[in-house]
């Protein structure tokens, strides 16, 4: 049994809720478990075993090369071989969604290369021409290539339109680049025959901030085997993903790197998104995918490790019970299962939808849909997921920060994806500042009406009171967000973070009433857990969004009211 990921769980998710089966007429269930399968063989038996190696030894420059252990490259060899990542455009996305899962959970530092090169040739499918999509994404699939997107800046950060990169045109239609780029994570490194490198930056003479911003195809290497004028100036320290080289790469030292123009002039912050709202569910998959090993792990050690005796036990010489008996462990396990099998599931139905987007019968609702739960998607697991990890020490006792057991790494690990493609900060201003009130509020009218619609399904014993409890906050939402955009007030936006957590709250409570619906009248100790976790969920978790709505409502200014010189 693989503590990676459960089984039983992803195909309960896979076929018993979201139907999978019927969204590839050439592809059946046998064919989506034999990518599962493989998927799990090759996470388990090629990317974990070098997990703790590549971050106690982690990447190194010495002023020339980059140097990493060598199980990096071999299980990126095997991976290219199995044709999982070039198969992965054939099948369904929630699919290999799903299937990808288990690498995150493996070895999220290795899993970086091939995440990120995956997201770069789907944008460059999406919007290169004919001869970049030729030249480099058949390459980039096949596992020889790799990809990046450079966007932050050591001055910028998250702040794009002070990007100050600048592509000046050339008279044979490519451009020469000359600027810095920071946090690029995959930036250098020997794994392959070429890197492609996304960049962002603006064309001399382009209207100001973002509006100025183009998108350019900027490779390691030249057609012609020569090196691009492209320096890796130094490797950032990160506390997790340390199998990951992370970079401070200076473009045009000299004559300029050789850049080709990916899009319209000046519409590349536009084509950029195709890749960063990819990525940014990607991460809420991997911070899923390391809740859940954590929670796995965690519930193994319970099992196994005796300490202690039940309360009501009378006799000292009775022998110890494994901890899973004790009341506050089986806490931490539910509400680790919380945390993780909700995180999966909303982003295994964000997978869903980019397959509804694509294929289904109203590309345009799916569309919307998915814009709003990709923030999210992307902030929920990311906290709550993180939140896991920190159980999943603190069952394992003393044991759980030693570096001997996984769980302080995956800990770790976990603890970047907060701040990874955009903070929660950020994440937070989209939803509230654009995605619920674009359209004239259609996404978030959107949401409601499928939350009211699992609601309408609810209709006997207990599935009835949670779908009530569920209407009820759904209901205060739509009216605290009407509230709230009412503000005359520039500042109005500056609780966002708190309503991206209530609104989050809300959204996986509704994931978990799918979920309890899905299990039917089946009582098997599977499904007796599902429902358990749901009980757990409405019951301990979806009340916290009532103060935090309450907060919300007050329009309350305590924190813009804090000068600078106060601290």
């Amino acid at each position: 049994m693989t503590l990676l990921l459960s089984r039983r769980d992803l195909e309960f998710l896979l076929y018993d809720w979201l139907d999978a089966e019927s969204l590839h007429s050439e592809h059946s269930r046998e064919t989506f478990d034999a990518v599962l399968d493989l998927a799990a063989e090759v996470a388990a038996e090629h990317f974990a075993p070098h997990n703790k190696r590549a971050d106690a030894e982690e990447p190194t420059f010495d002023g020339g090369r980059v140097h990493m252990i060598p199980e990096v490259r071999k299980a990126l060899d095997v991976l290219a071989q199995t044709g999982l990542v070039a198969s992965s455009t054939e099948l369904p996305h929630v699919v290999s969604t799903a299937a990808f899962a288990y690498f995150q959970a493996a070895n999220p530092g290795t899993w970086a290369y091939p995440f990120l090169t995956i997201a770069a040739a789907n944008l460059l499918r999406a919007h290169g021409t004919p001869e970049q999509v030729e030249t480099y994404v058949e390459p980039m699939v096949e596992g020889r290539f790799h990809g990046t997107m450079c966007l932050s800046e050591p001055q910028a950060g998250s702040s794009l339109a002070d990007i100050t990169t600048r592509a000046e045109p050339q008279a044979d239609g490519t451009y020469r680049l000359f600027g810095n780029k920071m946090w690029i994570s995959a930036g250098e490194h020997e794994l392959g025959e070429n890197i492609v490198h996304l960049v962002l930056a603006k064309i001399p003479g382009g209207p100001p901030g973002v509006k100025g911003i183009s998108l350019f195809l900027v490779p390691k290497l030249l057609p012609d085997g020569r090196r691009n004028d492209i320096a890796l100036a130094g490797l950032n320290h990160k506390m997790g993903y340390r199998g990951t080289t992370n970079t401070l790469l200076n473009f045009g030292e000299g004559a300029g790197a050789v850049g080709q123009l990916v899009g319209p002039e000046h519409g590349g912050l536009a084509c950029m998104f195709h890749m960063m709202n990819e990525a940014r569910v990607g991460v809420g998959a991997g911070a899923a995918a390391l809740g859940y090993t954590g929670y796995l792990k965690s519930l193994d050690y319970a099992r196994t490790r005796t300490q202690g005796r039940a309360t009501s036990a009378k006799d000292p010489a009775a022998p110890p019970v494994p901890i899973i008996e004790h009341p506050d462990v089986r806490r931490m396990l539910l509400a680790q299962k919380c945390y993780a099998e909700g995180a999966l599931a909303l982003v295994l139905y964000c997978g869903r939808l980019l397959d509804d987007q694509n294929t289904g019968p109203d590309p345009d609702r799916a569309r919307l849909l998915l814009d709003v739960l990709t923030p999210i998607a992307k902030s929920w697991p990311s906290q709550w997921c993180v939140a896991a990890n920190d159980l999943a020490i603190q069952v394992h006792g003393g044991y759980g920060y030693t570096r001997e057991y996984d769980v302080e790494q995956h800990y770790r690990d976990n603890r970047l994806n907060p701040i990874h493609e955009g903070t929660h900060g950020i994440q937070a201003l989209d939803l509230l500042g654009r995605k619920v009130v674009i359209q004239g509020g259609a996404g978030l009218a959107l949401l409601r009406e499928i939350v009211a619609a699992t609601c309408a399904r609810a209709t006997t014993g207990e599935a009835a009171e949670l779908a009530a409890q569920l209407d009820a906050v759904w209901d205060r939402i739509v009216a605290v967000t009407a509230r709230i955009h009412a503000d005359p007030h520039p500042e109005r936006l500056a609780d966002a973070t708190t309503y991206l957590e209530a609104v989050g709250h809300a959204a996986v409570a509704w994931i978990w009433l799918e979920q309890y619906l899905a299990c039917g009248d089946r009582d098997e100790p599977f499904h007796r857990g599902k429902r358990q976790a749901a009980r757990y969920f409405f019951r301990r978790e979806l009340p916290r969004t009532g103060p935090q709505l309450d907060l919300l409502a007050a329009l309350d200014r305590t924190t813009v009211e804090m000068e600078p010189d106060w601290f």
